[in-house]
């Protein structure tokens, strides 16, 4: 039996996208064995591009249950799913929920600082990796990913904004929609880093506005705060208040890291 032209095309499409599987195949072959993949960590000899040796993949606290359904800050021992953290109880958020993949230690805090500071753009891809397995109890869901903005006088300096790039990994990796434009910084701001709590909170207060666009693309769905880190949560909690309170049961936070100042589990 002749082929018909559409079968034709259909056979010549199936054979230039298995050739071209074939050649990225070799490419990627090829680099491995001029450039063979490190350790993001310690620049150790791995298997894989993109990934953490086994000694440095230890060394990473990663945070899972239980912990508190609200802050997602760790337990020592299961007091029962709905049970709150002191913390949570005493203060509790503007936004539904908090999670974190690992604690924001020594390693943590290195691999952070790189990705942030030095240029290793590459981190995204494993931090957002693990912060999907973090964010578990929200992919049940329809949700969009937004990541916290930069002033534009610091976008401009650094070159790149650190949480839209892991936001567009967590997109890429899971399927929603990011929205960068949701929320702006509309001015600027200091450093977090060395502020006190109280200070950290006065330096964020009033630097966010949900922008016309939100009102236009939004349909219900859940609303991810990307971050990189959450310290005391002033950045997180000031973008969550942008959003008016009729929203905020669908506003949820997921960061890399979490710092934990009390040993792990105490209430």
């Amino acid at each position: 039996m002749t082929a018909t032209p559409n079968k034709i095309v259909a056979q010549t499409k199936s054979v230039l996208l298995q050739a071209q599987g074939r050649a990225a195949h070799w490419r990627t072959q090829l680099l491995d064995m001029l450039f063979p993949p490190c350790c993001l960590a310690c620049d150790m000899p791995i298997i894989d591009a993109d990934g953490l040796c086994p000694n440095c993949w230890g060394k990473l606290r990663f945070i899972s249950k239980p912990y508190c359904p609200v802050l997602g800050v760790p337990f020592a021992a299961d007091i029962g799913a709905s049970v709150l953290s002191a913390q949570a109880i005493a203060n509790p958020p503007p936004f539904a929920r908090s999670r974190s993949a690992v604690i924001y230690d020594d390693l943590a805090r290195q691999l952070v600082s790189q990705f942030k500071y030095g240029d290793r753009l590459e981190l995204a891809k494993i931090c957002a990796r693990l912060m999907v397995g973090a964010g578990q109890d929200y992919w049940g869901e329809k949700c969009v990913f937004v990541p916290v903005p930069l002033h534009w006088r610091r976008r401009l300096a650094r070159r790149y904004n650190q949480s839209q790039l892991l936001a567009d990994q967590l997109g890429v990796q899971t399927g929603f929609p990011v929205y960068r434009d949701w929320v702006q910084r509309k001015r600027p701001t200091r450093q977090q880093v060395g502020l006190s709590s109280k200070d950290r909170e006065q330096n964020v207060r009033g630097a966010f506005v949900v922008t016309e666009r939100f009102l236009e693309q939004y349909e219900g769905q859940h609303i991810v705060i990307v971050d990189d880190v959450v310290t005391t949560g002033a950045t997180v909690d000031a973008i969550a208040r942008c959003f008016k309170k009729r929203y905020r049961d669908k506003v949820n936070v997921l960061s890399f890291a979490r710092v934990v100042m009390d040993p792990i589990g105490a209430i």
